[in-house]
This record gives structure tokens, C-alpha cells and sequence, in this order.
């Protein structure tokens, strides 16, 4: 059993003990443009703000991040000390895919969501660990409780909350003979394991749609800063090919030589985008190797990158682009350019601008042998205190 004054002694390190904090979730339930796991107080995303809540005072075997496949390259960024892992499509397989890197006696599993888990809950669980085959903090309910239409005895309901620590053993084993469960405890005691109930908090309630936002209104406002990416692109001219250029068509004999549909305005702004996220850049994510992006619609590039920023807790600002071509002539397509982008970008037309200009004559552009374009675009957090 763990003690925790032989904890203190020893700098609070859990030599047997690892922490899953499972946040592969879609967060379909609260309605806002951004994950909740992503929502910032500061500059810190949810996410890393609960996992760093449950290790400020323990030192754990080893900690791991269950995410979406989509989000774990950039989570890697925030803190390179963790382990991450991809989820599945319900908590039992996100939590069987972190087990299976789980190589303590003991696994302490919480959900991201849990952002402000009081310390001394924390302690309760720890204190209580090797008990039984698991330790489950709980609420009591002081309301009335009605199951179909009949009263029953308020004393014998629980309000189960996480982090939950378990036996990994014995966890491992009810993952595999119980198929359908909503937290640790129910599956470790539908396999027969013994099930230690300790004091919960209200403040550990889980956040699941708007209207639990008051859980975390004490945490700070997310940072007001702006953060500007830079993006540049050249792609030379291709005869027979069609022109797309600013997610427009343009009436040209040539198109660009790339391989995807070779919009290299877009693919600009797209760089534009990812810089000032900190998120790499578009060879990164769609890599010319890779043969489903041959020949791909760079709207649609556009538009996986757009909903991955608002999903990790971004919104867009505004950009720039200024388009160096000798030809053909874009001043008839502007407009156009600038309402497509603008409807991707969700923001007005009046936030994305456009420029052409030439090289007047000098370099492989003066020359129309292709086209380069340069793109600015500045992000803010999404503000979900407003």
C-alpha cells in the first residue's frame, strides 16, 4: 500500500503507479467550434492543465495521453515527457490501447475533461490503493432519487467520478471478458473484483456540454495574444492542366504542375496557417508521397486544416495574400477568391485580402514560366469566456 508521509520522504515518486489521462474524444456534446480538451486558460490547453493538476505532486512510472489521431503529433509539442497514444471510437478501446503501455502494478486512469481535481481527493484515492481491486471516488446524492416511477434509498446511490485507480491486472483482465461499460469500476466488478468507494468532490465533476462551463470559471481567461504565421509557395506552369488559384477556376490554357490540383495560393495560406499555430506545414500533413492526395482539391486541404485550428482551440484572424504572376491577369477574379477563402476561413471577406502584382519582367515569374504567392494569416485562442 501506498503511504503517503513515505511518499513525502521519498519526493512523492509512485515507482509502481502509471497515470492514463484519456482525451480522444470528439466532444460532440458541447456545442462549442472548439474541443473542450483545447480549450486554454492562458496558453495552456485543458488537456495538458488537468494531466499537469494530477502530477504536480506525484511523480508517476510513466504518464500517457490518449488523443485523436489527427491532434497527437501537435500534443507531442506541449510536453515531450509524456507517452501518447492514439484512442479508439469509445472509452473502452481508447483505455485498452493505453493499457497496452501500462507496465506498473498499479494504473491510475482519469479523463481529461476532470480539469480541477482537488489534491486532497488525490490523495484519498492513493491512500487507499492495494485495498481492493480497484478505488472509485464517489458524490453522495442528498435528492430525492425516483428509478421508474419508485422512490428509492438516496443513501445507496452513488455519483461515480475519476481518476480511478486500479490493479492494472485486474483491469487488463475485465477489459477482456466485459464488453460494455461506462467507467473502470463497473467492469472490474462485473468480473467479480472488489471495489473500494472513497470521497469524491464536486470540483472533479467532469465538463460535458455548456452547461457545465461554471466547473472551470475559476481557471484563468484564455491569452489575448495573437500569434501570425508566414507561408510561401512557387509552382510552375503545366500545359492542358485546369488552373485552380485561390480555390477559383481561371480561364488559362495552362494549369500547375504539382501533385495535388497545384492552387498554390492556397497551398501558401495553408503553411500561413500552420505557422502561426505552431503545426508544421503542409508536407508535413499532406505529403506528396502519399498517392491519395494525387491530383487532391487544395479547398479540401484547406478546409481539413481549418476545422483541425478551431478544433485545437484557435480562431482566425484574418490573412494576406499577394499573388506574383505575370500572367494570367487576376483582377477579375478577386473577388471571387476572396469570398471562397473567406467561407472556409469562417470569417468575413473584408478579413481576407488579396493582391496581385508582377515581377515586372525579372525572374522565372517575368519570364511566366509559374507563379509564387505569399501569404500572412494571424490566429486568436477561442475565448470560450465570452
Amino acid at each position: 500500500m501506498y503511504n503517503i508521509v513515505t511518499l513525502k520522504k521519498k519526493g512523492l515518486n509512485l515507482p509502481d503507479l502509471s497515470l492514463v489521462m484519456l482525451g480522444a474524444g470528439t466532444s460532440s456534446r458541447f456545442k462549442m467550434s472548439a474541443k473542450k480538451q483545447w480549450l486554454r486558460t492562458g496558453h495552456t490547453p485543458l488537456w495538458l492543465y488537468a494531466t499537469q493538476n494530477i502530477t504536480k505532486n506525484y511523480t508517476f512510472k510513466k504518464t500517457i495521453i490518449v488523443c485523436s489521431e489527427d491532434e497527437i503529433e501537435y500534443m507531442k509539442l506541449f510536453n515531450s515527457d509524456f507517452t501518447y497514444i492514439i484512442g479508439g471510437s469509445s472509452r473502452q478501446e481508447s483505455l485498452k490501447n493505453a493499457l497496452f503501455h501500462v507496465e506498473s502494478n498499479d494504473v491510475l486512469v482519469s479523463d481529461v475533461a476532470r480539469t480541477c481535481v482537488p489534491q486532497d481527493m488525490i490523495k484519498r484515492i492513493i491512500d487507499k490503493s492495494q485495498t481492493a481491486d480497484i478505488v472509485v471516488p464517489y458524490l453522495p446524492v442528498y435528492d430525492t432519487v425516483v428509478y421508474k416511477s419508485n422512490t428509492i434509498n438516496r443513501d445507496e446511490v452513488k455519483l461515480i467520478q475519476t481518476p480511478q485507480l486500479s490493479n492494472t491486472k485486474s483491469l487488463k483482465n475485465a477489459l477482456l471478458h466485459v464488453d460494455d461499460f461506462t467507467d473502470d469500476s463497473s467492469a472490474i466488478k462485473a468480473n467479480g473484483g472488489r471495489v473500494k468507494y472513497v470521497l469524491g468532490d464536486r470540483a472533479a465533476n467532469k465538463v460535458t456540454s455548456l452547461e457545465d462551463i461554471e466547473i472551470i470559471s475559476e481557471l484563468k481567461n484564455p491569452s489575448k495574444d495573437t500569434f501570425v504565421g508566414n507561408g510561401y509557395d512557387v509552382h510552375p506552369f503545366e500545359i492542358g492542366k485546369k488552373m485552380v488559384l485561390g480555390g477559383v477556376e481561371i480561364k488559362d490554357e495552362r494549369g500547375f504542375k504539382a501533385h495535388s490540383d497545384g492552387d498554390v495560393a492556397l497551398h501558401a495560406l495553408i503553411d500561413a496557417l500552420l505557422g502561426a499555430s505552431g503545426a508544421g506545414d503542409i508536407g508535413e500533413l499532406f505529403p506528396d508521397s502519399n498517392p491519395i492526395h494525387k491530383g487532391a482539391d487544395s479547398k479540401e486541404l484547406l478546409k481539413k486544416v481549418v476545422s483541425f485550428l478551431y478544433n485545437v482551440g484557435f480562431k482566425v484572424v484574418n490573412c494576406d495574400l499577394t499573388i506574383m504572376a505575370e500572367s494570367p491577369k487576376l483582377f477579375p477574379y478577386k473577388k471571387l477568391m476572396r469570398e471562397t477563402i473567406a467561407d472556409i476561413l469562417h470569417v468575413e471577406p473584408l478579413h481576407v485580402n488579396i493582391k496581385a502584382t508582377t515581377t515586372e519582367k525579372l525572374g522565372f515569374i517575368g519570364r511566366e514560366e509559374g507563379v509564387a504567392v505569399s501569404a500572412t494569416a494571424s490566429l486568436k485562442y477561442y475565448n470560450w469566456k465570452d
